[in-house]
């Protein structure tokens, strides 16, 4: 296997479309939630009242690289005043937590697991020298109680043991030292093992159970991964196998899987939660960095491009509980909801649609992606995901100009002062190179660069196709895109306070109630391209990048009953009810309503 490791924000900075992407979330929820959610405010983590679990360090696993990557000087600073804060009150024997010494055997060191990944990204970006003593107190201790038997993995902690391994496999390479391996053994052995329980994916259920849980799973994919090495175990390539059983049973065409919060089944109208979206980003992240194969980092994209922007509203300020990828209306659920265990409100925009895990979770998902945009191995750097950055590497200096995934044409500039082996990872569904103007056809572009000042310009193509869904529908990709028909929308605001929770604009509550028809098939499979240009919010749906235009008939689809506002799965009859309409589609990202499997009429299924 050919490990990658990543590059940090000193190294990594991000330039046009993924910047303002970056931009958009510090000016929204995730730079202001310190000022106006109770949970991060007034944190039990800062000596406050409030949630003392795994908001502050779910959050600030997100809002650090942020502040870092925009080098932005007043979210630094919020960032350094949290972790102060955190790292202060570390107890004598290591334990850091808000939780009172006699109530550790009950408390889910969950929390413990993930506020250890949460410092080592802090360390990563600022390189504060305190970090890994203090990670170092944490895991030994950790290690102490749990070979005492003081305390044991159980709820939260044992079915995401592997998360453990980010800042385990940190520690051991910084100090070597055996119980770190030991530690490892015992965490494996307390976790829970999802090889055992696979036949409960194949069936959606209604009943809330952690081993059908869609986030625990997708942070899962990850876990032979990060472990197997400091385990001294074989690789399998066990991530593939259990992807294949999930993608069978619960897959979308966004490449994620239905959770609402369980494992839903294949249905374009049921959920996925938002926190699985940023978890399985980041497990295909690790995937790729521990094993080069490109698979993962092909995936990894198609979810950033798609599901990651179509959860966030443009501004960033609210966010879905679960999406949907036929989304006809964001509006309450008058009857029941429509989802295996959520709320009416779920799918709906706002600050704390459902629970808060998404409201402090979703902040990782666009600057982790950013930071995976180059890696490197001894003296050679790849190009994983071509997003557009400039990257900072003792001595080179690369930068990448692009509007992908919108355009497929980029520019890199290079100055070394070194020589250096040089990779661009080369999407699969890529056709017909240009490499400096010259046809080439090769799987990965390899470059040897020398000292000095080199271009190079990559274009390639890609073809639109109706991509083959279950129930004899079928959704259009171009390259990593998703298209799906727009549907205009009202916007229904309401500003209320619950439980203390205040929510006003813009970080209220939003229905969007469909203005326009949806009920749509494709006529043909002729499709035409447009690149519009990106504007001040990338995924617009008013002002989308790229559009396709597609021939396509209303039908009579349906709703599913008993709802008004959900469509049924799958088409109450094929048969068009008006005459062809060339109807613009945008990409699935861009559109906050939309119809993305839909069926074929008159052309051939």
């Amino acid at each position: 296997m050919k490990k990658w490791n990543f590059y940090t924000s000193k190294e990594i900075k991000p330039q046009g479309w993924l910047k303002r992407q970056l931009e958009i979330q510090a000016e929204g929820l995730s730079g202001n939630l310190h000022k106006i959610w109770p949970d991060i405010r007034d944190s039990a983590w800062i000596g406050g009242k409030c949630e003392g679990w795994e908001r502050v360090p779910y959050w600030l696993d997100g809002f650090i690289p942020l502040a870092y990557l925009l080098e932005n000087d007043e979210v630094i600073e919020t960032v350094k005043k949290y972790i102060n804060v955190i790292i202060s009150t570390q107890q004598n024997d290591g334990w850091i937590c808000p939780c009172e010494n006699d109530k550790r055997a009950k408390y889910d060191t969950w929390a413990v697991q993930l506020i250890c990944k949460t410092l080592k990204v802090y360390y990563d970006c600022s390189g504060d020298e305190r970090i890994p003593e203090v990670i170092y107190k944490v895991l030994k201790n950790y290690y102490d109680l749990l070979k005492s038997g003081e305390i044991k993995l159980f709820g939260w902690g044992k079915f995401r043991w592997f998360e453990s391994f980010i800042s385990i496999n940190f520690l051991y390479e910084k100090y070597q030292e055996e119980w770190i391996k030991d530690l490892a053994k015992i965490i494996k052995q307390q976790g829970f093992d999802y090889n055992s329980v696979t036949e409960s994916w194949k069936k959606p259920s209604h009943n809330w159970l952690r081993k059908t849980h869609i986030v625990n799973i997708a942070m899962m994919l990850k876990s032979e991964a990060v472990s197997h090495e400091l385990l001294g175990e074989k690789y399998t390539d066990n991530a593939e196998k259990l992807r294949e059983i999930l993608d069978k049973y619960n897959g979308t065409a966004f490449e994620g899987f239905t959770g609402d919060e369980v494992l839903s089944g294949i249905d374009p109208t049921r959920g996925t939660e938002c926190c699985a979206v940023v978890e399985q980003m980041y497990s295909y992240e690790e995937i790729f960095a521990h094993t080069g194969e490109n698979k993962w980092a092909e995936r990894l994209e198609v979810l950033g491009f798609n599901a990651l922007p179509a959860t966030l509203s443009e501004d960033m300020w609210t966010h879905q509980y679960v999406q949907q990828v036929n989304q006809i209306a964001c509006q309450k659920t008058m009857i029941m909801a429509p989802w295996s265990t959520n709320g009416p409100y779920a799918h709906t925009f706002g600050l704390e649609p459902n629970f808060g895990c998404c409201t402090a979770n979703f902040n990782q998902g666009w600057p982790k992606f950013a930071l995976s945009a180059f890696m490197h191995k001894d003296n050679t750097i790849i190009n994983s995901v071509m997003l557009p950055s400039v990257l900072s590497d003792n001595g080179v200096k690369i930068r990448l100009e692009t509007n992908y995934p919108f355009e497929n044409k980029m520019h890199y500039y290079i100055d070394a002062n070194r020589d250096f082996n040089f990779v661009i990872r080369i999407p699969s569904f890529a056709k017909t190179f240009k490499v400096n103007g010259e046809d080439t056809a090769v799987k990965d572009l390899e470059f040897a660069i020398t000292q000095g000042k080199t271009e190079i310009e990559l274009e390639f193509t890609a073809t639109p196709f109706l991509k083959k869904r279950p129930n004899d529908l079928y959704a259009l990709q171009m390259g990593s895109l998703l298209f799906s028909v727009p549907i205009a929308y009202e916007k229904k605001m309401r500003e209320y306070t619950k439980n203390g929770v205040e929510r006003k604009f813009p970080y209220c509550d939003y229905q969007f109630i469909p203005k326009t028809p949806w009920n749509y098939g494709y006529a043909d499979d002729e499709f035409s391209i447009k690149f519009n240009g990106i504007g001040d919010i990338p995924f617009s749906q008013d002002n989308p990048p790229i559009t396709i235009k597609a021939n396509m008939q209303q039908i009579n689809w349906g709703f599913k009953f008993p709802y008004r506002s959900v469509a049924r799965k799958t088409p109450k009859s094929r048969t068009p009810i008006s005459d062809v309409q060339k109807i613009k589609l945008c990409p699935y990202g861009c559109a906050k309503l939309r119809m993305t499997e839909m069926p074929k009429i008159g052309i051939d299924r």
